[in-house]
């Protein structure tokens, strides 16, 4: 009985530290990191690669698991921040319309100068790892999965 309330007690001190933690990301730095995420989802809408590219660490690893659909073999596919920005300056997302466009973006965590930031679009969902770098709130990681497609 004890040992089951020792572990109740460490999970909850653990919840408390998770919600203490939260709750001291200053203002400024979760509005920077919201717009950070933001840039990268409306610089893609927009086809503004200014946008994408000031959001980017230059080594961003966007990556995606991909499934062959002849072998049932996964593979992972990744681009960098150069091929993204490359495909804004193509025109990016500016092909779909506005009243289909999404943009949710939702902090999960932030602690210290890190941060975990899920982004909902259109056709995919992105999880993205920002981090502070010389004083910018910059996105360094993303692993994304398509939606499914719409029988429709």
């Amino acid at each position: 009985m004890r040992a089951g309330i020792a572990a109740a007690w460490i999970v909850a001190s653990g919840m408390l530290a998770s919600v203490d933690a939260a709750a001291q990301v200053s203002a400024a730095d979760s509005a920077a990191i919201r717009a950070t995420a933001l840039d990268y989802v409306e610089g893609w809408y927009e086809g503004n690669a200014e946008r994408m590219e000031r959001c980017l660490h230059t080594e961003l690893a966007k990556r995606i698991i991909v499934t062959d659909k002849e072998s049932g073999r996964d593979r992972l596919e990744q681009m960098g921040a150069l091929r993204l920005v490359q495909a804004v300056k193509r025109g990016g997302g500016t092909r779909t319309p506005a009243e289909k466009q999404i943009k949710k973006v939702e902090i999960l965590d932030v602690y210290g100068d890190i941060a975990s930031v899920k982004a909902e679009m259109s056709g995919w969902i992105d999880y993205m790892h920002i981090g502070k770098w010389d004083d910018r709130w910059v996105i360094v990681n993303v692993l994304w999965e398509m939606k499914p497609k719409d029988p429709r």
